[in-house]
């Protein structure tokens, strides 16, 4: 037995790697489909580094009934049009988008962190896959939460462009390129130049309504979703920051407990924790950056410091995959748990 699994939205970035990620880690399949826009249909993918080709069908003619897992990584749009066919077909919704995120009645899950909440989606059939900077950054926190009590997080994220998908990544390309050789740069996906800069500005700036008056909309995410997933009692502050790296982002997080901890007992609990890598050594490259995750599921963790400013501070540096992790990866580890826990058919 096993499950049969639609992927939506599969021509895209995180589309393509959810169905790498099935294949790598031989997911229980009876059968996948590959769904996208009509734009794609007919299209043929790769199905992993199998010998299987899929061929793409369109979502506006699709029908969900007798699948049992759909993951959507289609944007809030085509989610928000979709999604609920797809769940009212009796096929549960593992959503990548923003779409459902805050909803109460909708758990926003990562697996290593909080794997009862799960159990609430019986409710609407729909799951939700946190923003890809808040699943790498809980990762880290929990088993540190769970010794000392977290009660403030400072997070500066150094975000990659395919964050921002397809359409990013062309533009850190081709505005490299138009550097190298002298031609016009142009600015499109993004508000500022990317290639050789930075940009302290992702997604929206929200209003003093949100209590966040002058963050943006992905700084926002980080707090509320952190708030939804460990705990409500956490204070998050975020400054998230575009950088010109394709594939990986990077948080500075200083953090404030409740209790004592030392480096050493941070250190040692990180070492044994589920979905986490030490690499910790003071040393020239005694660290993990963007381009040395890239293809790889775990959340690096590095440079563990006491920080000398608070009773009861550490500083860490945590560097993750943004397309596994962040996105891909988790949303399929949701489909592993809600096999495991629930559905039970493999």
């Amino acid at each position: 037995m096993g499950y049969k699994v639609v992927v939506v939205g599969a021509t895209g970035n995180v589309g393509r790697e959810m169905l790498n990620i099935l294949a790598e880690r031989e997911f229980p399949l009876a059968d996948i489909a590959a769904v996208a826009s009509p734009r794609s249909q007919g299209d043929i993918i790769e199905f992993g580094e199998t010998e299987r080709t899929l061929k793409v069908q369109s979502i506006e003619h699709f029908d969900f009934t007798g699948w049992d897992i759909a993951l959507f990584a289609a944007g809030s749009g085509p989610t928000k049009i979709y999604a609920p066919k797809a769940a009212a077909a009796g096929c549960v919704v593992i959503d990548n988008s923003s779409l459902y995120r805050m909803e109460p009645d909708v758990p926003l899950i990562v697996p290593e962190v909080n794997p009862d909440a799960i159990d609430g989606y019986k409710k609407r059939n729909i799951i939700a896959n946190p923003n890809c900077s808040t699943a790498q950054m809980v990762v880290a926190l929990k088993p540190l939460h769970d010794e000392a009590g977290i009660t403030r997080v400072v997070v500066s994220t150094y975000q990659s462009v395919s964050g921002a998908g397809k359409a990013g990544m062309d533009e850190l390309f081709s505005q490299t390129r138009s550097i190298f050789v002298g031609e016009d740069k142009t600015v499109e996906k993004f508000t500022k130049q990317i290639a050789f800069n930075v940009i302290p500005h992702i997604d929206v700036f929200v209003g003093a309504d949100t209590g966040y008056d002058g963050y943006t909309k992905e700084e926002l995410k980080m707090a509320q979703e952190t708030n939804k997933i460990l705990s409500p009692d956490i204070r998050v502050s975020a400054t998230c920051v575009r950088v010109p790296v394709f594939v990986g982002h990077s948080e500075a997080i200083s953090i404030e407990f409740e209790r004592p901890i030392s480096v050493a007992k941070a250190q040692s609990i990180l070492r044994e924790a589920p979905g986490v890598m030490l690499v910790d050594k003071r040393e020239d490259g005694g660290y993990v950056t963007p381009v040395e995750c890239v293809g790889d599921s775990a959340t690096y963790v590095s440079r563990v410091r006491k920080d000398p400013t608070v009773e009861n501070g550490l500083t860490i540096w945590c560097v993750s995959d943004n397309l596994r992790k962040g996105a891909a990866l988790n949303a399929v580890q949701i489909a592993e748990l809600l096999g495991r826990r629930h559905l039970k058919k493999a």
